[in-house]
This record gives structure tokens, C-alpha cells and sequence, in this order.
């Protein structure tokens, strides 16, 4: 994906025209998939297109979720950690090849002693993930302090060889947050909030848990298991020592304009060559031959269509989060979700393939013939017994998303425009009508009442969810209660 400005203008001139539509995919991911809450933000060459907030921030209360709540971003709070290391690097203050002992003296004569800290930015030190009692993770202890941390690692020793096995570690992360206090003389929180926080004018992130603002986090809920219907609410925690790996709480919104500060010519925080070193592939990880990971220095790294993106998710108890960039590219996806099974990042990845249907068509089709009616005037959300289908204006197109599907692209199709009453799905390979009209019917007012699609007739959710009883018993469709009526061939 070119980052040419031609380029770069037309993404966020289509993802503005696009935000109304993506809103509404996400919200109806979200009920379909039971979250209690969803934050979501889009920005394209820095600005914010889109900014939204659904379902609740408690379950319990009902409370209305807001862009301004605040969520646990947990393990984005490695890429704040390796910007600041940076950060440090360029100042020449701090080697990324120095062994963290010299900044940790604890671990002097341990056996981790001499593991540097890109080995720790990269999980390539070795280091025991969260030790051998970590239940803390579910509210059982206590977050580890200091003495804690550093008991657990010489404890542990090496559990691999440096540089022998991708090993992700969470304790490896709190060991540079220390060495980064012991290098600027400050706590890792005020260095944060002073070295990256301030420079962007972000007011609502944070290293850790503030409890002056409980009041504005959205309640954390737990999963549902096996058919349950219910969530219940779990407590937030502050995590002490490993603040580095975890601690950080956000919003969409901001961690939108954090991460348009890792797009490339952006250097407010770091230079371009800084970031390519941290966005740099150091590590594939692999499980019975497929890869199910990749990453960098401090960041993930993952492959959307054309895109290389990085970036970083995040699972705390009852929230779970994913934020992408593009940063050739300049767009950012920040999706933050308030349940421990929340789909933070079928979210995020759907989002960056709808933006990428907006802006490159799977199919040319003719344009409307003259005297048709405008685009907006076939677009809706239609259901019928196998599910729901949006007709939505992408990109100055009318295109077919299956908005229910955990991923978009498989069953989105081109629709063209043959008249006021008829659209044709564009003739490409799919399972599903390719090449077949689409009939439209619209009431008095020219509102679309029923589309036939496959031969199958969809209505708007409302109307089908009155009609959908009778519709589970044979011949409904000879019914004279059946209504709108089922157009003819």
C-alpha cells in the first residue's frame, strides 16, 4: 500500500464518505455478538474520520458507553515502553544492546543478567513470562512489585537461551520499565506521560490505574461461556511493576493519534529510522506448520490485503483491544472492547478491509444509467431467514456486505445499477448470485421495502423480525397476510 499524497488523500476523503457505514457494521457486530461495549476510531493521514462508542460501559448499570470512557490496554503498554527506550537510544542515554543488569543491579550473577534490552523489547530474552504465581491475572494476588518481579525472573533463570525461541514475556517488559526509571531518575509513569504523553496533548492515557478517575472506565466483564447469557463485572486492578507490559489505560481516539505518530514522517516521538527498527520483522511464530504471529520491537506485526500493518493488542481482565497502523500508508484502526471475549481483532481487521473495498473496487461495473436515482436511495440493511445483507455506498459504489460474517471480504460483492428498480451483482467468481439482477422493491415513498437476492427475499430487520414466526411454517409466501408482497419474475 503507497503512501503517495494523492493516494493518502483519497483514503481519507473515502473513509470520511465511508464512517456512517463502518459505524454501523460494528454495530452490528456487536450485537450479533453479544459485547457489551465497543470504541472504535479511524483516522487517515492524522485525521479522525471516525469516532464512536457502542453499547454500555456496565452491564450492570446500563450505562451508555461514551468515546470518552477510559479502557485497560494492557499489552499496548509494550509499544509506549519501547518508544520510550527509543526515545532514550537517540538521546544516547541508554544502548539497546546494554544488558539489562546494568540498569537492574538485582540481576547481576543471574543467569538473565546479560540479556540486552532489544532481546527483552523483541521476547527474545528468554525470561519466564509472568512467573511461577500469576494469578493476579485474574484477581486472585496482587500485581507484583519491584522485589516481586525480580524474585520471579532469577527464580525462574532462563527459561530459553537468548535468541533461541520467540518467547513472550511480561515480566521481560517490567525489567526495561525499571531500567527505564534507573536511566531517567524518574517513576516509568511520569517519563511517559512527560516523554510521549505530553508531546501529543493526549490527557486521557495513562501508565496506570488512577483511581481519581474511576469514575470514567468502562467496567471490565467477563466471557460468556458455553451459551451463558449473562456477564458479570470485574474489578480493575492496578498493576504495579508490570505497568510496562500492562498498565496502560485509553481511548480509541487517543490511541488513534498515538499511533498516527508511528507513521512514517511523522517524528514527533521518534525518527523514521527509529520506527523502521521497531517495526521490523524480528520474529515468526509458527504452531504445527501455520504462522499464528509476527513480530517486531515492541510492536506486532501483521498483513491485511496490500497492507503492512503494525501494532499491538491488548487482554486485561474484561477488556480486550487491538490497534493497527499503516505506516506507509497513514491509516490507524483502534478498537477497544469491554469483555474478556471481547473480538477486538476481527474488528479492527474488518474495518481495515472495508476501508480497502471503499478504495479499491473488487470489479468495474458500468456507472448508473441517466435519470437513475442516487446510490443512497438503494442502500439498507435487509434480513431474511439466512441472516442479514447491507446495501452500502462504499467509495461512491453500491456494494453487498454480509455485515454478520466474522470477516467481511468473503461475501462482499460489486452491485450495479440497471434502474430505479434493479441492481446486478457484478459478474466475478463467488458462491454467491455473481452476475444475477436484484430486484428492488420500494413503497409509495420510494423507500426500498424487499430486495431478491439469489431469489431470496430480504426486508428491512424490522419488518422481518414481525414476519419471521409465520415465515418458520410452510407456504408463507401464498399467504395473503405475507407482507410486502414477494415480487414477481
Amino acid at each position: 500500500m503507497t503512501g503517495s499524497p494523492d493516494r493518502l488523500a483519497a483514503q481519507t476523503a473515502t473513509a470520511r464518505a465511508a464512517a456512517g457505514y463502518l459505524r454501523s457494521w460494528v454495530e452490528a457486530q456487536a450485537a450479533h455478538r453479544r459485547v457489551p461495549g465497543v470504541q472504535v476510531a479511524i483516522r487517515s493521514g492524522g485525521e479522525l474520520v471516525l469516532s464512536a462508542a457502542i453499547g454500555v460501559a456496565d452491564a450492570g448499570s446500563g450505562t451508555p458507553l461514551t468515546t470518552t470512557h477510559l479502557f485497560r490496554i494492557a499489552s499496548h503498554s509494550k509499544t509506549f515502553t519501547a518508544t520510550a527506550v527509543l526515545q532514550l537510544v537517540e538521546a544516547g542515554r541508554m544502548r539497546l544492546d546494554d544488558p539489562i543488569a546494568l540498569h537492574v543491579p538485582e540481576l547481576v550473577g543471574s543467569p538473565v543478567a546479560a540479556v540486552t534490552v532489544r532481546e527483552l523489547l523483541g521476547h527474545q530474552a528468554g525470561v519466564v513470562r509472568d512467573g511461577e504465581q500469576a494469578d493476579f491475572w485474574q484477581l486472585g494476588t496482587p500485581f507484583p512489585d519491584r522485589a516481586q518481579v525480580v524474585a520471579a525472573v532469577v527464580r525462574a533463570g532462563a527459561v530459553h537461551q537468548r535468541n533461541e525461541h520467540f518467547k513472550y514475556s511480561n515480566l521481560g517488559y517490567a525489567l526495561v520499565g525499571l531500567a527505564i526509571e534507573t536511566v531517567t531518575g524518574s517513576s516509568f509513569a511520569d517519563h511517559c506521560r512527560t516523554a510521549i504523553l505530553e508531546p501529543l496533548g493526549l490527557v486521557r492515557t495513562g501508565a496506570e490505574y488512577d483511581p481519581a478517575r474511576a469514575g470514567e472506565y468502562a467496567a471490565g466483564h467477563t466471557g460468556l461461556l458455553l451459551g451463558e447469557d449473562t456477564r458479570e463485572v470485574i474489578e480493575h486492578v492496578d498493576t504495579r511493576a508490570l505497568a510496562p507490559a500492562t498498565g496502560f489505560f485509553s481511548t480509541a481516539e487517543e490511541l488513534s493519534a498515538y499511533g498516527a505518530a508511528h507513521v512514517l514522517g511523522d517524528e514527533r516521538l521518534l525518527t523514521d529510522d527509529s520506527k523502521r527498527l521497531m517495526q521490523r520483522l524480528e520474529s515468526v511464530v509458527t504452531a504445527y506448520g501455520a504462522e499464528v504471529g509476527r513480530y517486531g520491537v515492541g510492536l506486532q506485526l501483521m498483513t491485511v490485503g496490500e497492507r503492512e500493518l503494525v501494532g499491538h493488542s491488548g487482554g486485561y481482565p474484561g477488556h480486550i483491544t487491538l490497534t493497527l497502523v499503516d505506516p506507509v500508508g497513514g491509516l490507524v484502526v483502534s478498537v477497544l472492547t469491554n469483555a474478556i471475549d471481547g473480538p477486538a481483532h476481527d474488528l479492527a481487521v474488518g474495518l481495515v478491509k472495508l476501508v480497502d473495498v471503499a478504495l479499491d473496487p473488487r470489479a468495474e461495473v458500468p456507472a448508473p444509467p441517466a435519470g437513475a436515482p442516487p446510490l443512497s436511495a438503494f442502500t439498507g440493511r435487509f434480513a431474511s431467514l439466512w441472516g442479514m445483507e447491507d446495501v452500502a455506498e462504499l467509495g461512491g459504489r453500491l456494494v453487498l456486505v454480509r455485515p454478520l460474517a466474522p470477516d467481511p471480504l468473503p461475501g462482499t460483492e460489486e452491485l450495479q445499477v440497471l434502474d430505479a428498480d434493479t441492481l446486478r451483482v457484478a459478474p466475478q467468481p463467488g458462491f454467491g448470485a455473481p452476475g444475477e439482477r436484484v430486484p428492488v422493491i420500494r413503497d409509495a415513498t420510494g423507500r426500498v421495502t424487499s430486495i431478491r437476492l439469489a431469489g431470496v427475499t430480504g426486508v428491512p430487520v424490522e419488518e422481518f423480525l414481525r414476519r419471521r414466526s409465520a415465515m418458520t411454517r410452510t407456504g408463507w409466501a401464498q399467504s395473503p397476510s405475507a407482507s410486502p408482497a414477494i415480487p414477481s419474475a
